[in-house]
C-alpha cells in the first residue's frame, strides 16, 4: 500500500457519537472470468438449486474457532446454508507454513479461493506467474472500502484481489500488571527501554516477540524508521533501487532496535520463538507487553484467555523517538492480508460468487467487529453500538486520531528476495550476531 489510508481517519471518526447501526447492502457480484458480466446476486440462495459445487478454500486462519479464522468459517457456513449445492473445504496453515505451500500451488494448481497479501514481496511474483483471476473493480463501489485500500491489490490498474484488514503495528499492554506496579505508558522509546528493568525485576518479561517468524521485528524496524524519518517509503524504495541501505536513519533504526534487546526488552530467545509462543507468554501474564498488529483485538474477548488478562489487555503504538520526525500520533498502518481467486479454477464463477459473498459489509466487516476482530478495510462506522471492548475502542481511537500513516512496511516494500533477506538476517544483528554494517550490506546484496 503506498498511499496514505487518510479515509481510514474520516471513516473512524464517527465512533465518537458510537453510530449504532446494522445491516449491510445486498450487493451485485463481480463477474465470473474477467470482469465482463455480474452474476445475479452476492451468493444468498443464488445457487441452491444448481449442480454440486465444491470450492477449495487456503487460508492463513489455521485457528477456526477465535478472531479471523473464526469469521471466516462462520462466512463459509453462512454460505454453504444459503447454497446447499456447494461444499466448501478448507485448508488452513500457519502463515509462514502457509506461504511455502503456496509456491508449490503456484506450480502445481491453485485452490479455487486464497488468502494473499497486497504488497510486492508477495503479490508481484504471484500476478507474474499469473495464477490470480483478475476482479472487476466496478462491482465494488458500494461494498464500503475505504479509499486508497484497493491500490496494494492491483497491477497496471486491474484489480486481482481484496484486502481484508486495516492493519496497525501496536504493542499490547496488560493494564492490572502496569497498575500493580505504578508503571505508567511509555511517552518516548527511552521510557519503553527503561521500562525493561523494573518489569525484569518484578518477574516477569517486558515484551513477548515473535523473533522467530522475522516479519514482526522487520514491521518493529519499520515502526522505528517511520518514527525517526516521519515518511520512510522514497528512502526505503530509493534504498532498494540501487541496493543501498547506507542511509542514516536505516542505521538509527537497526540501533534502537538492537538497544532494546540489549536492554533485555525481549524474552530469552525470542530471536527463535514463534508467534504462538509469544502471544501465549502475554496471554498467560508472563510477560507485560505484546508487540504485534491490531488484528489480534480479539484477545479482548477470546475465552481461552484468563479473564484477569483478558479484561486488562489495552494497546499503545510505538513511542516518539528522540529528534524523530514522526509524532506520537503518526502510526504504523497498513493495508495487509486478502482474498483472491485462482485464474484456473475450474469452479471461477462459483469462486467469485463467494468472494463477492465474504465481503458484502454485513458479513466480513460485521462479523469482524462483532468478533472484535481489528479493524476491517471497510467502513465498520454502522456496526458501533458503544458496547465494544476498550481494547477494540482504543484502536479505533488510535486509527482516528492518526495523523499520518506509514503504509507498507519496509520488508514487503521490495522483491521476494529481499524479505527473506530481512527477515532471515533481522534476528542476528539484533543480538549482536552480525553487525549493523553487516546486516545493511546483507539485505543490499539481496537486491543487486
Amino acid at each position: 500500500m503506498k498511499r496514505k489510508l487518510v479515509s481510514v481517519v474520516l471513516a473512524t471518526t464517527m465512533l465518537a457519537t458510537m453510530v449504532t447501526g446494522c445491516g449491510g447492502k445486498d450487493n451485485s457480484s463481480a463477474d465470473g472470468a474477467a470482469g465482463t458480466e455480474k452474476s445475479d446476486d452476492s451468493g444468498s440462495n443464488g445457487g441452491a438449486s444448481g449442480d454440486a459445487v465444491t470450492l477449495k478454500v487456503y487460508s492463513n486462519l489455521p485457528d477456526r474457532n477465535n478472531g479471523q479464522g473464526l469469521v471466516e468459517q462462520m462466512i463459509i457456513d453462512d454460505y454453504m446454508e444459503e447454497n446447499p449445492n456447494v461444499t466448501i473445504e478448507v485448508e488452513a496453515l500457519d502463515e509462514e507454513a502457509y506461504k511455502t505451500k503456496f509456491k508449490a500451488y503456484s506450480m502445481e494448481g491453485m485452490p479455487d479461493v486464497v488468502s494473499i497479501w497486497g504488497q510486492p514481496s508477495f503479490l508481484d511474483e504471484v500476478l507474474d506467474a499469473g495464477v490470480l483471476a483478475e476482479l472487476n473493480e466496478a462491482d465494488y463501489a458500494d461494498y464500503g472500502f475505504l479509499d486508497g485500500s484497493l491500490e496494494g491489490f492491483k497491477k497496471d490498474g486491474k484489480l486481482y484481489g481484496l484486502p481484508r484488514n486495516t492493519d496497525v503495528a501496536v504493542f499490547y499492554y496488560n493494564q492490572k500488571i502496569f497498575d500493580d506496579n505504578g508503571w505508567s505508558v511509555p511517552e518516548t522509546y527511552d521510557d519503553l527501554l527503561a521500562l525493561a528493568g523494573p518489569i525484569k525485576d518484578a518477574g516477569l518479561i517486558p515484551v513477548a516477540m515473535d523473533g522467530g517468524d522475522g516479519w514482526p521485528m522487520a514491521v518493529y524496524l519499520s515502526d522505528l524508521m517511520f518514527k525517526i524519518t516521519g515518511d520512510y517509503h522514497q528512502t526505503a524504495l530509493d534504498a532498494l533501487a540501487n541496493a543501498d541501505f547506507s542511509d542514516p536513519a536505516f542505521t538509527e533504526a537497526t540501533q534502537l532496535m538492537k538497544d532494546a534487546a540489549d536492554a533485555g526488552l525481549f524474552q530469552n530467545g525470542y530471536d527463535s520463538q514463534d508467534y504462538g509462543t509469544a502471544m501465549n507468554l502475554f496471554t498467560n501474564g508472563q510477560a507485560a507487553m505484546f508487540y504485534m498488529g491490531s488484528w489480534e483485538t480479539s484477545m479482548a474477548t477470546n475465552e481461552d484467555i484468563p479473564e484477569e488478562v483478558r479484561e486488562n489487555i489495552r494497546v499503545f503504538t510505538m513511542p516518539v523517538v528522540k529528534d524523530g520526525k514522526a509524532t506520537a500520533t503518526d502510526i504504523e498502518a497498513w493495508n495487509g492480508g486478502g482474498y483472491a481467486v485462482s485464474a484456473n479454477s475450474e469452479v471461477k464463477d462459483e469462486a467469485i460468487k463467494f468472494l463477492n459473498y465474504m465481503y458484502q459489509p454485513d458479513k466480513l466487516s460485521k462479523y469482524g467487529w462483532e468478533n472484535g476482530v481489528g479493524m476491517s478495510a471497510q467502513d465498520q462506522s454502522a456496526y458501533m453500538t458503544g458496547d465494544e471492548t476498550e481494547l477494540q475502542k482504543q484502536i479505533v481511537d488510535i486509527v482516528s486520531q492518526s495523523t499520518k500513516v506509514s503504509g507498507t512496511t519496509i520488508n514487503d516494500l521490495g522483491p521476494a528476495a529481499f524479505k527473506t533477506a530481512i527477515e532471515s538476517q533481522i534476528q542476528g544483528v539484533s543480538n549482536g550476531t552480525i553487525t549493523i554494517d553487516e546486516f545493511l550490506t546483507g539485505i543490499a546484496d539481496s537486491v543487486k
